[in-house]
């Protein structure tokens, strides 16, 4: 059983989706791209069951909470003030956070700003790396200058929303299948002009995975045809703004207890291969799982392991 509310915090409304009694411990589950609030439906159930108060927001740019149309309204510091105000709104005093995929940094970051409240933290997919030297989006423009990169793509307002929301459907599909293999087929990895569109050589398989059953992806399917993807594309189009406004957070280790949870078959691990290997140095008390023939939709694709991990976890470090 859960519940849905909309919170005006941050001079938006934010929906927040709850389960389990409102005097357990809170544990809150931010999501990613393209994704909604209902990837986490198999871990509300086992974290309420396990007498948490489970938190699950529709992040900011997503379904029925506010879509800003500022492309700056989408940086990573003014993300996470969505979750610090919801929680101050909340009384939240503390909390366990857990973020996948675009979710895992928002989670990375609010262990950084907020170490007396986060007591643990849980990031699935995306490792944390620490602030680089200088943004990412420059470095992927000279090392991808000639070629297709899905990021630089998503940099062009307009473009990228036009060619997504033309046929929702096949785009969550697509994107569910693509990013669930390693290597050359994924959809993170295009050896194709810079001009290229993202999607446009894949073949749609016409029903979504196993993990998403339809019912599911339903969901999934209503909430990018109530929202678009220009807020969801926004968030990719801030690396710039949100490596400025990290500065004070440069050299900063996340020294709560940790948990970090990958896909043997995740593209993304390809991606961050080097930052994985380096985590330790950054989150200290971190502890690593890889999931065996396991793609980047970890906690649908295994969800009853990933139930077992992070409350096995949260049992030891959460009490």
């Amino acid at each position: 059983m859960t519940d849905q509310q909309i919170l005006h915090v941050n001079d938006i409304d934010l929906s927040v989706h709850f389960a389990g009694p409102e005097t357990g411990k809170p544990v809150w589950l931010l999501h990613g791209f393209p994704e909604c609030w209902y990837s986490w439906r198999h871990q509300m159930a086992a974290l309420a069951d396990a007498g948490f108060r489970v938190c699950v927001p529709e992040m900011r740019g997503y379904g029925r909470t506010s879509a800003p149309q500022p492309i700056e309204a989408y940086d990573l510091i003014t993300l996470c003030s969505d979750i610090q105000a919801a929680m101050d709104h909340l009384g939240h005093t503390e909390v366990a956070m857990v973020g996948h995929d675009w979710g895992a940094p928002v989670a990375w970051h609010l262990a950084l700003l907020e170490p007396e409240r986060v007591k643990v933290v849980c990031g699935m997919s995306v490792p944390f790396g620490g602030r680089p030297k200088r943004p990412a989006i420059d470095i992927m423009r000279e090392h991808f200058k000639d070629r297709f990169h899905y990021i630089l793509y998503f940099q062009e307002p307009g473009r990228a929303e036009q060619e997504l929301e033309a046929d929702i459907p096949r785009t969550l599909r697509l994107a569910m299948h693509g990013l669930s293999e390693s290597g050359k087929s994924n959809a993170l990895f295009n050896d194709k002009p810079a001009d290229a569109r993202w999607l446009e050589d894949r073949v749609d398989p016409g029903v979504p995975p196993e993990w998403c059953p339809p019912d599911a992806f339903d969901v999934y399917v209503a909430t990018f045809e109530r929202c678009g993807f220009r807020g969801p594309l926004n968030w990719y189009r801030n690396f710039q703004r949100s490596w400025e406004r990290t500065a004070d957070l440069a050299g900063l280790q996340i020294e709560q207890p940790a948990l970090f949870l990958i896909g043997d078959r995740d593209p993304v691990g390809e991606m961050e291969a080097y930052t994985i290997q380096k985590m330790p140095s950054l989150v200290p008390k971190v502890e690593q799982h890889v999931f065996t023939d396991c793609g980047h939709w970890i906690q649908g694709e295994q969800a009853e392991e990933v139930n077992r991990l992070l409350l096995e976890f949260l049992g030891r470090t959460y009490t």
